[in-house]
Parts: structure tokens; C-alpha cells; sequence
């Protein structure tokens, strides 16, 4: 049975991997009893890196959610990168335990992207949301004038944003275009001039290319 593991997780599969193998033939060779440590860090890794395959919904109206995790804040917000206007702000936390690799919210063309550096402090923490180091996309939605905003944010244990793609990339609803390692916070940006229903609330479970976080109504 094949494992669906992330891409952008190779380096840190060989790297932690390979240890992790030669601790188990070690153990099982000489200290039977140790097995399970090194057995348990692999598991880890794989759950950490793992990359199911999804079934994204489509409509040009649906923005969905771009990572795992629970909803931690619904709140309105000034966006100051791309969108720079006033902004409805959907936060999602990630846990160790979820998937890590995000998917893009719409069908759009990537209009902007600004990589800042910064602090890793807790991803539950308010200040993580100015302080931490973070990578923003600005994203056009195809076939209508409305933007929105997408922002990886790094946590405590996060040490590294992927955001693997370009200005003048193209995606579909639910394609791959980055991870956050080891723990982290992904929020997106809608600009009050769009009429947008909130489809989810805070504390409400979200899953990456599935969740619809809302609607665009046409004005």
C-alpha cells in the first residue's frame, strides 16, 4: 500500500528518516526493548508529511479552505499587503497532528507574493499574527474582478513556510501550492467590497480542499 506523502516534505524524510530506520534494525539487533522510540518518530514524520488526495468542490462563487485545522478567529481586519483595504479574516490553526500542506481557495491567478521574516512564537498566540515570520499570496479570482488574500504563518515549532509557486501561476480550486512545517496558523483575506457569506464559525474543524469557508455573492 502506497503512503500519499507530501513532496515538500522529501528533505526532512531522508534527513530524519533514514536515522529513524537504522535506530529500528539497531534496537532490533541489540535492544529490543528501545524499538518502540525510534518506531514512534517514524510514525511521526509520515503522519506529519503525509498528502491524501482530495475531492475539491468547484464554483467560481466558493472560497475553501486552504489548510487542516480549526477555525480560530472570524474578525475584520485592514489587509496592508496586496488587498490593502478592509477585509473579513479567516484564521485557521494547525496542529502537529494535521495535514500541513495547503491548497489554494479558489480557481485564480497569483498576482503577488511577499515572503517576512520574523519571530516564531506560538501560533495560538494574538501577536503571531503580526510578528511571526509569514508568506502572503495575492491571489485574482478567474472570471470575475474579485481578489483575496492567503497568509502562511509560522508557528513556535514551525521553522519553515513553502509557498511553491510564482507570480502569473494559475491554479484550480483545491491544487497543492506549498506546506508549513511542524506546526503553524494559514489565514484568508476577503475584501469588504465583495458579498461574502462565512460558511464556517470558530471552532468549527476544517479540512484543506474540501471545507467551503464561503460564498461570493455576485453584487
Amino acid at each position: 500500500m502506497r503512503i500519499p506523502l507530501a513532496k515538500y516534505g522529501l528533505r526532512e524524510l531522508i534527513v530524519f528518516g533514514i536515522p529513524c530506520v537504522a535506530g529500528i534494525v539497531f534496537s532490533v539487533a541489540l535492544f529490543p526493548w528501545v524499538v518502540p522510540i525510534p518506531i514512534f518518530f517514524l510514525s511521526f514524520l509520515f503522519n506529519f508529511f503525509r498528502d491524501p488526495e482530495r475531492r475539491t468542490p468547484q464554483g467560481e462563487e466558493l472560497i475553501i479552505a486552504p489548510a487542516d485545522g480549526t477555525v480560530s478567529h472570524i474578525v475584520p481586519v485592514f489587509e496592508d499587503n496586496y488587498l490593502k483595504c478592509d477585509t473579513t479574516k479567516i484564521s485557521i490553526f494547525m496542529s502537529v497532528l494535521n495535514v500541513h500542506v495547503n491548497r489554494v481557495p479558489v480557481h485564480g491567478r497569483v498576482e503577488f507574493i511577499k515572503h517576512t521574516k520574523g519571530k516564531f512564537l506560538d501560533a495560538r498566540d494574538d501577536e503571531c499574527f503580526s510578528s511571526n515570520e509569514n508568506n502572503v499570496m495575492g491571489l485574482s479570482l478567474i472570471g470575475s474582478q474579485a481578489k483575496i488574500a492567503v497568509k502562511q504563518i509560522a508557528g513556535k515549532i514551525a521553522k519553515r513556510i513553502v509557498c511553491a509557486c510564482k507570480v502569473g501561476d494559475v491554479f484550480q480550486q483545491g491544487e497543492r501550492f506549498g506546506m508549513i512545517k511542524f506546526g503553524s496558523r494559514v489565514e484568508v483575506f476577503v475584501p469588504n467590497s465583495i458579498r461574502f457569506e462565512v460558511m464556517v464559525k470558530v471552532g468549527e474543524k476544517v479540512t484543506a480542499g474540501k471545507t467551503i469557508l464561503g460564498k461570493i455573492h455576485s453584487q
